[in-house]
């Protein structure tokens, strides 16, 4: 059974840290709000397609036209009628000669569009990360939270899970994966991790919370040399051999050090030692998605569903890259 040291200070004082960046920080900040951000002379050399005609109707507007005008989408939070209009007044402000792609278009073009999570190129040369995982969902449809705790929820209330790979220092999203909400988390580990190896980023830690305390997540991080911190559940017991002797997987030299007992290697004294409490980057992540870019899902169908999990991703790196807060611990 874990031990708890009863000496534990359970009402020590919050730490405060103090932003030493603000000047920074607070231009970044206003720039994300700028259209420049996604909008610039390019454009127009890269609005329509240029590949190879092939049989049939022929695509008019290329990928990262398609692309820009989601991203629009999402930043802003618009309807696709509002999108078109929102784009063509744009351009016509700018003087560009561009014929904007009916809503319906950019709807139909939105499934299966590849989109580039554009990891800052510092993260993909610098050293190993330590790799926070967490889930959440965005609901899809359904009521709001009052009818829900008033009147209880309808049939029809449902939603998807947004799986996350977020670096612990930069707070960058390095890997993403969206679900139905049946999906146990444990099960999107090996995507995740696989996602920011593909993405050129390298892992020395994973951090995880107690749903990923399956063996199968503990092998597949200990095979390719990566350290998991995964804590043991409550009722955790030791793996053993065919004697009932206890074995020497990692898991089992975690319990051993959280029943040892005593202030520094207890299982907070574990969490404190190993690094555990920047899981917690995960859920700044989660917080960011949801007050930035909203809680909720506006496509329909599944694979648009993907593309824009995937959007909305590649949009909060872009805005961490021009507007991160450097803080320090005064007390």
């Amino acid at each position: 059974m874990t031990k708890v040291d009863s000496n534990l200070q359970l009402d020590k004082p919050k730490d405060r840290y103090k932003i030493t960046n603000w000047s920074d920080y607070n231009a970044g900040l206003k720039r994300r709000g700028s259209l420049t951000l996604w909008i610039d002379d390019k454009v127009s050399k890269q609005w329509y397609h240029k590949g190879p005609a092939k049989r049939g109707g022929q695509m008019v507007y290329s990928a990262s036209c398609i692309l820009m005008l989601l991203t629009l989408k999402a930043t802003f939070r618009l309807a696709f009628r509002q999108l078109a209009g929102f784009a063509e007044s744009i351009f016509a402000l700018m003087g560009l000669d561009l014929q904007v792609p009916s809503y319906t278009q950019i709807c139909r073009r939105q499934e299966g569009l590849k989109v580039p999570l554009g990891i800052s190129g510092r993260l993909k040369k610098g050293e190993a990360i330590h790799l926070v995982v967490d889930s959440s969902g965005l609901k899809v449809y359904g009521e709001c939270e009052w009818k829900v705790r008033k009147h209880g929820w309808g049939k029809r209330r449902t939603w998807r899970k947004i799986h996350l790979g977020v670096d612990e220092k930069t707070g960058e999203i390095t890997a993403q994966v969206l679900t139905d909400n049946k999906t146990d988390d444990a099960a999107v580990l090996v995507d995740l991790v696989d996602q920011t190896f593909n993405e050129g980023v390298d892992i020395n830690k994973v951090g995880t919370d107690g749903a990923y305390d399956h063996y199968h997540c503990w092998d597949m991080l200990v095979e390719i040399d990566i350290e998991p911190i995964i804590p043991p559940r409550e009722n955790a017991i030791y793996q053993v051999d065919e004697d009932n002797v206890p074995t020497d997987h990692p898991r089992n030299r975690v319990l051993d050090i959280i029943d040892e007992g005593g202030i520094e290697v207890n299982r907070k004294g574990w969490k404190v030692q190993s690094g555990y409490h920047r899981r917690s980057k995960s859920e700044n992540a989660f917080f960011r998605w949801k007050t930035i870019l909203g809680e909720k899902m506006y496509a329909r169908e599944f694979e648009n569903q993907r593309t824009e999990a995937a959007i909305k991703a590649a949009v909060l790196n872009k805005f961490i890259q021009i507007a991160a807060p450097k803080s320090v611990k005064v007390a």
